[in-house]
């Protein structure tokens, strides 16, 4: 029998033992290891080469949208299920564009989490049923533009001021004094903004912060 491995990505130790137990229950499943924060999430993935790694939104540090943006960057063909309390449909949209393949509350029951393993496993898509109407009927509505609004709330309160000070025309030596940072860190935030946001340029970067009232296009 071909078991699925599995990495667990959660700062939580309580409930990576608690999905374990669960996961346990399968004979077709094998947590191959764990992750309290994303960074390590890219370490391990590295290191285990696991079929399916379970993600959380929210930890410490790295979180879950940067270390999937990494993870796929480097191992695109790993499979990334994200696990979280959080039923914004923004959040999905922004872990869908990163590459992640499917979506599960942890409300959910432990027949679901199993199913959403197995079918993103198979190369499937996989989106909890209690939030799926709400993100097909939000791609509907706005289709051009799904996503695009919560990428603001999955920046870190860092990477809003870094933006902020972009768009308002300081150069990087700038941000470092302002912030009391290193060049090299403001290029990090600066990048990984960028990254979250979907935008390339610093003209659109601009752009999109006027659209957040964040400066004046007077």
């Amino acid at each position: 029998m071909v078991k699925i491995k599995v990495l667990i990505a959660d700062d939580h130790a309580i409930v990576r033992e608690g999905i374990r137990m669960i996961l346990a229950l399968n004979e077709d499943i094998e947590v191959v290891g764990e992750a309290a924060d994303g960074s390590e999430a890219i370490t391990q993935v590295e290191k285990l080469s696991p079929d399916v790694v379970l993600m959380d939104i929210a930890m410490p540090g790295l979180g879950g949208l940067e270390a999937t943006l990494e993870i796929m960057k480097r191992n695109p063909q790993s499979k990334i299920l994200v696990l979280t309390q959080y039923d914004n449909t923004e959040y999905i949209y922004r872990f869908l564009k990163a590459g992640a393949s499917g979506y599960v509350l942890k409300k959910a029951v432990g027949s679901d989490l199993v199913s959403a393993i197995r079918s993103v496993f198979q190369g499937k898509s996989f989106i909890d049923p209690s939030v799926a109407d709400k993100v097909i009927q939000g791609f509907l509505e706005k289709p051009d533009s799904a996503g695009d609004d919560g990428g603001y709330d999955v920046l870190s309160d860092r990477e809003k001021q870094v933006l902020k000070l972009i768009a308002e025309g300081y150069t990087n030596q700038q941000i470092a004094d302002a912030l009391y940072l290193s060049i090299k860190t403001v290029m990090t935030h600066r990048t990984n903004l960028m990254e979250k946001l979907g935008i390339h340029n610093r003209t659109e970067l601009v752009k999109y912060a006027m659209r957040k009232g964040l400066v004046s296009d007077s």
